[in-house]
């Protein structure tokens, strides 16, 4: 099997979370990915807790089989290595602040005119046009300003940061997208293509409840804690020793549950219907939990999956890292060992491809500039 990218040559500028996380993701699709980093600091990650033998867990889950190189491109030696790389290389991704590539002589219109078919990804907090294209941000700014914060928390409680980096990661995966766009486009072009993700426009592109809650009624969605704002029940519930979730989507499946909990409460005008039971959410989650309260969440969760009603106990991480189904599908793996160093684990790869082989682990992160008499080799090679 020939893994979809294989052939493609990233150059990574990017450091932290949305660019690298990207190009982990065009890594695990077959590319080669030259990370580019700053001599003697490298990716700011290398220095986020937690550490194993000096070495951070954090930059190992993002930046496994990569390739390292440190290069200052206001050097001019280093400039014609990296310039050797430009004439090699299908993408370049970056995450500065804009305008720091048109500084440093390597902004989309110079790279474009000299390399016609190089294709260009950008990540920034607000993007590289717009009153405010120039403004630092990281994942909770946008998450404040991009709605998500507002809805997110408990009811009548303060807004809270969503547990995981979803500013970065939501613009990490549409740079994913834009960039294998842009490759399909070049095959019948010919021609690279810039593309310019912005993490402020990528929190409103995930919010479709909200967008549509606002734009019909003029109000907007506020904290539902668990609850999802339009459909109920969808939330989560308690059981003797723990929470569960349970997500029943229409009047059938609501039927089902009623059934199975031996309630009698889908012929009840106050639940016989998804609006009425939004409408009369906090008392039907009170008859619920009268029920669910009496046994615990392995129980219920076996019960509703037996009768083929969503749901779910409610993991921590050190479950999930245990649960059959990821392990079943590699999504949990090891990140090999460097010479003597530490081994982690990380995410898999969540492309499932007929033509994409599964791997039993992840390469070693690499040490920085620590490949760099491999790529000056490779520049080398004739192709």
């Amino acid at each position: 099997m020939i893994p979809p990218l294989d052939g493609i040559t990233v150059l990574d500028l990017t450091h932290v979370l949305a660019g690298p996380f990207s190009s982990l993701t065009l890594g695990d699709l077959g590319a080669k990915i030259i990370k580019i980093e700053r001599p003697g600091l490298g990716d700011d990650t290398r220095a986020f807790p937690p550490f194993a033998q000096g070495e951070s867990a954090y930059f190992a889950a993002l930046n496994a089989g990569k390739l390292s190189l440190a290069l200052d491109l206001k050097n001019e030696a280093d400039r014609s290595v990296f310039e050797r790389l430009l004439a090699r290389a299908d993408v370049i991704l970056e995450n500065f602040r804009p305008g720091t590539m048109e500084r440093l002589g390597y902004g989309w219109a110079d790279l474009h005119a000299r390399f016609p078919r190089l294709i260009y990804g950008a990540v920034s907090g607000f993007g590289h046009t717009g009153p405010e294209a120039g403004k630092p941000a990281y994942d909770m700014v946008v998450q404040a300003r991009g709605g998500i914060m507002s809805i997110t928390g408990q009811e009548n409680g303060p807004p809270v940061r969503v547990g995981a980096s979803i500013g970065d990661i939501a613009a990490g995966m549409y740079l994913i997208q834009g960039i294998l766009a842009a490759l399909f486009g070049r095959e019948r072009s010919g021609l690279g293509a810039k593309v310019d993700i912005a993490m402020l426009d990528a929190q409103l592109a995930i919010q479709e409840h909200a967008i549509a809650i606002t734009g019909t009624t003029g109000t907007p969605p506020g904290r539902t804690g668990a609850r999802h704002p339009t459909i109920t029940p969808f939330s989560t519930y308690r059981a003797k020793d723990g929470f569960f979730v349970i997500a029943a989507g229409n009047d059938a499946m609501f039927a089902k549950l009623c059934e199975v909990l031996g309630l009698r409460l889908d012929d009840d005008p106050r639940f016989a219907t998804n609006a009425a039971r939004c409408e009369n959410h906090a008392m039907l989650k009170r008859l619920l939990e009268a029920v669910t309260l009496d046994n615990t969440v392995t129980h219920w969760t076996a019960t509703l999956d037996a009768a083929g009603l969503p749901t779910a106990r409610v993991q921590d991480m050190a479950q999930v890292l245990r649960d059959p189904q990821l392990l079943a599908r590699h999504m949990v793996l090891p990140v090999a060992a460097r010479n003597d160093g530490p081994a982690f684990l990380a995410a898999g790869n969540p492309i499932k491809m007929s033509t994409l082989p599964e791997v039993s682990g992840r390469a070693a992160a690499p040490a920085l500039d620590g490949d760099r008499a491999t790529i000056l080799a490779w520049l080398e090679m004739d192709h």
